[in-house]
C-alpha cells in the first residue's frame, strides 16, 4: 500500500527504467537543446516562452516552467483506484517568483478515499518545489527555451492507516526545459528523481513530457503524459491527462482536466478534474 500511494501522489505531482520510451524522448530533447545553447542567444527578465497569454499578457501557468506567480485551488477525482474504490484530491497548488531566476511553488494536499473499505479523509502531503532558471534564449532555429534545476521538499502528513499518503517524507531533484516553437505550441520535457529522507524506502523516476497550445477565445489545451518508474516494486503506473482551459481576464482562469490510466500497473481507470486559477 505504501509505495502503490507514493505512486498515485506523484503522478499528481510531475508526472523508468531509463530505457522507456517517454524517458528516452525527454532525455533526447533536453540533449539536442543543450548541444545548440552555446549558439543561443540569451534574453533578459521579461523574455516570455510561450507568448503572451491571449487573455492576460504573461505566461500560462499550466507550464510548470514559466516564469508566473499564481494561485490555483482544484479538485481531481480517480475512479477504480486500486480496484477498490475512489480518490478526491482537494488541493492549493500555486508559485511565486522571488526574482527572475528562481521560482518556488508549493502545493498542499487534502485526500478523501474509500479504498479501505470506508470513506476516510485527512490531509495527505505539503510540497515546496525550488525551481532555478540558469538560462533561457533563442535558438538559431527560432525556437525559444529555458532551462530549468530544481528540488522538491515533500513532507507527508502520515495518515497512511486511512489509505491516504506515501508513509515517507522525500526529496526530489528535477531538470527540465521549457520549448517555445514558432507555431506557438510550448513542449516542456522534465526528468526527476524521488528518494526517502525519512520513513518507507521510495526509489522513483518520473519521466514527463507536456504540450502546450493556445486557443482562439482566450483558451488553451495542454496535453500531459506522465511516466514514473517504481525501482522498488519494478512497476510503471503511466497515466495522461488532457487539460482545456480559459482565461476570463488577466488575473483570473478557468480550466477542466480528463485523465486516464495507461498499461497493466495503472493505478486508476480513468478521472477528471477543475481548477481555479488566480494570477498575480
Amino acid at each position: 500500500m505504501r509505495s502503490t500511494m507514493h505512486e498515485i501522489a506523484t503522478i499528481d505531482r510531475w508526472c523508468p527504467k531509463i530505457a522507456l520510451p517517454a524517458a528516452r524522448l525527454s532525455a533526447i530533447l533536453l540533449l539536442t537543446v543543450v548541444c545548440n545553447l552555446a549558439f543561443a542567444e540569451e534574453q533578459g527578465a521579461e523574455f516570455d516562452i510561450d507568448g503572451p497569454e491571449m487573455g492576460g499578457a504573461q505566461e500560462n501557468a499550466s507550464n510548470p516552467l514559466a516564469a508566473v506567480s499564481n494561485t490555483d485551488v482544484k479538485w481531481q477525482y480517480h475512479d477504480d483506484l486500486l480496484g477498490r474504490g475512489r480518490l478526491n484530491d482537494y488541493s492549493v497548488d500555486g508559485a511565486f517568483m522571488v526574482n527572475p531566476k528562481l521560482k518556488v511553488k508549493y502545493e498542499l494536499h487534502y485526500w478523501e478515499t474509500n479504498i479501505t473499505g470506508r470513506s476516510e479523509s485527512a490531509w495527505e502531503s505539503a510540497v515546496v518545489k525550488l525551481i532555478y532558471f540558469p538560462k533561457q534564449g533563442i535558438l538559431n532555429s527560432g525556437t525559444k527555451y529555458r532551462l530549468a534545476v530544481g528540488m522538491d521538499f515533500i513532507k507527508d502528513f502520515d495518515n497512511q492507516d486511512k489509505g491516504i499518503g506515501q508513509g515517507a517524507d522525500q526529496i526530489g531533484p528535477f531538470a527540465g526545459i521549457a520549448l517555445g516553437l514558432k507555431s506557438g505550441t510550448a513542449i516542456i520535457p522534465l526528468i526527476q528523481q524521488f528518494v526517502e529522507v525519512s520513513g518507507e524506502d521510495v526509489n522513483l523516476t518520473a519521466a514527463r513530457v507536456i504540450a502546450l497550445q493556445p486557443l482562439p477565445g482566450n483558451a488553451w489545451l495542454k496535453l500531459d503524459a506522465k511516466v514514473p518508474y517504481d525501482w522498488e516494486n519494478d512497476t510503471v503506473p503511466a497515466d495522461i491527462e488532457l487539460q482545456y482551459g480559459i482565461n476570463f481576464n488577466p488575473k483570473f482562469a478557468l480550466y477542466v482536466d480528463a485523465k486516464a490510466g495507461i498499461g497493466g500497473d495503472k493505478l486508476y481507470d480513468w478521472g477528471a478534474g477543475i481548477g481555479l486559477r488566480f494570477k498575480y
